[in-house]
């Protein structure tokens, strides 16, 4: 069985999406509004930022999908 997928802060999840062109646009409260073009494409998606926690696997995975990034791209990223 592979690795297990890795957990992330929402700041460090910001991060990485920077280093694609998907940036923070505005927070109101605590979520974070991002877009960017990825890929040809204008990419949209909202990322709660909760001091400390990481984010639950589905948020993360709702948000790699909103933005057209697979599980695979992301790993490539984190060993980067």
């Amino acid at each position: 069985m592979g690795a297990r997928f890795p957990r992330l802060k929402p700041l460090e999840l910001v991060k990485l999406l920077s280093k694609l062109g998907i940036t923070v646009q505005r927070q109101k409260g605590s979520h974070a509004q991002l877009a960017g073009t990825y890929k040809g494409q204008l990419r949209f998606t909202t990322i709660p930022i909760h001091a400390g926690e990481e984010l639950p696997q589905r948020i993360l995975l709702a948000a790699l999908k909103d933005c057209g990034i697979s599980k695979e791209e992301l790993l490539r990223l984190l060993k980067k």
